[in-house]
């Protein structure tokens, strides 16, 4: 019989998580516009971890009533900053330590899991029909995309946020020093 965990259980496990999670995670919204893809994002960057919310031109703030309405809350749990330009935003998220990444259809672009993202990151993730602007893009460290097989072409993008964001906790977890001492005891 599967028993799902709740109360202590759960946060116990939460807790064994984030102690496997030594990296730290930004977001940075370029021109992302729609408060109910802010507010999805603002409650999976909390589900995350994510240490920062970077907001350039004219993204809308977590705090936006639709926005808060999606994120129920979540957004207690994170830092932002907003900034005019997306020149600006990936500045101060350089000046803060992040490799940045922009997460972008785009060429050339590499699929997530095959960059290097177990380090301090900051992904980039751009305007719902638009994507990253070019000057974000000229800017970002690296470039990825989160590979597809099926028929649509691309995600929503606070779906790509939630994916990139796992992508990112994952692969800290694999290069952990928790998971040789776990492959030891198997």
């Amino acid at each position: 019989m599967i028993h799902q965990l709740r109360g202590t259980e759960l946060k116990r496990l939460h807790r064994t998580w984030r102690r496997r999670s030594d990296s730290r995670l930004a977001l940075l919204l370029d021109d992302v516009g729609n408060p109910y893809n802010v507010g999805s994002i603002t409650r999976s960057a909390a589900a995350f971890g994510v240490d920062h919310l970077y907001l350039a031109g004219s993204s809308v703030s977590p705090r936006a009533p639709k926005a808060a309405k999606t994120a129920l809350g979540t957004d207690r749990y994170l830092q932002w900053s907003e900034h005019p330009t997306i020149t600006e935003a990936i500045g101060a998220a350089k000046n803060d330590g992040y490799r940045v990444v922009g997460v972008e259809l785009a060429d050339p672009a590499a699929p997530l899991a095959d960059l290097d993202l177990s380090v301090d990151v900051c992904l980039v993730l751009g305007h719902e029909e638009r994507g990253i602007s070019t000057t974000g893009l000229a800017e970002c460290d690296a470039v990825g995309y989160v590979p597809l097989i099926g028929r649509v072409g691309s995600l929503n993008v606070a779906t790509a946020a939630a994916i990139a964001c796992y992508e990112v906790r994952r692969q800290g977890w694999a290069d952990g020093e928790w998971a040789d001492a776990e492959s030891a005891e198997a």
